[in-house]
């Protein structure tokens, strides 16, 4: 069989992981403090028809050798953590992170999860929870009564209780040496890996931790035009590689039909 059909096929496969990658880039576009992914590839190995410096003759050695590749597969998908727009609104209970940081989450199963979407709702018991109904961590209550709601940058949470100011707690935000080995675990939470390292807690706009906004949210850091550039490009890449494969097919059956 034509070596060339089995490594045009690697490269269908690779820019069909391509396509999958930027279509939920592009299905997400709307979603609060989402961050985009990038697929990136390697070549595979080589048969090494002759060696680079191989001697041709006595005192003589050729200057390039012949090595022909099996094609491409799947490296890695990144998350790009760069950080997405601003959308002002209005709301006392939309925080934003401006800068690095994630908000902590107490996941159903008691682990922790972590955030950039600080869209926060109160439950029936006056706790700040996720659209999904995980408590913040660590806990912050808001009385019934409680009025004029503010988050400082410093992640201090006061409210007025009968015209008295009154502090209920501090919003923490954690940090990782390596944001991009943190596995997605849907919902907007991500798991912390052996990749990621441990995450280091701490308090809003000190040590070079990011600062907490009120009334905004994170916007998705994905680029509509950037993303539809790759889409075509990764589209024409596939059916470069699908005629290829249809070149190879001529090209056996011309073979066959030699008699």
């Amino acid at each position: 069989m034509m070596r060339s059909l089995l490594t045009a096929a690697t490269g269908m496969e690779s820019q069909q992981t391509n396509i999958d990658t930027i279509a939920n880039n592009l299905a997400n576009v709307n979603t609060n403090a989402f961050k985009r992914s990038r697929a990136n590839f390697h070549d595979l190995l080589y048969q090494t028809v002759r060696a680079a410096g191989q001697s041709a003759t006595t005192g003589t050695v050729v200057p390039s050798g012949i090595q022909i590749g099996a094609g491409s597969r799947l490296a890695s998908v990144d998350k790009l953590f760069t950080e997405g727009g601003i959308k002002v609104t209005e709301r006392n209970l939309d925080f934003m992170i401006e800068g690095q940081g994630f908000f902590r989450i107490q996941k159903d199963d008691g682990t922790i999860g972590y955030t950039r979407d600080g869209h926060l709702d109160k439950d029936n018991t006056g706790r700040l929870v996720t659209s999904d109904g995980f408590p913040l961590v660590p806990e912050i209550t808001i009385p019934q009564n409680a009025t004029d709601l503010n988050v400082g940058m410093d992640g201090i949470v006061t409210v007025k209780v009968d015209g008295e100011t009154q502090e209920l707690g501090q919003v923490q935000v954690a940090t990782f040496i390596n944001p991009a080995g943190l596995q997605s675990a849907g919902r907007n939470l991500y798991s912390p890996t052996r990749a990621s390292g441990e995450p280091v807690v701490g308090n809003p706009n000190q040590g070079g931790v990011g600062r907490i906004a009120q009334y905004q949210l994170e916007n998705s850091n994905v680029n509509i035009v950037e993303e539809m550039v790759n889409m075509i490009t990764g589209q024409r890449a596939y059916e470069i590689n699908s005629k290829v494969i249809s070149t190879s097919d001529q090209m056996l059956q011309t073979t066959n039909n030699v008699r």
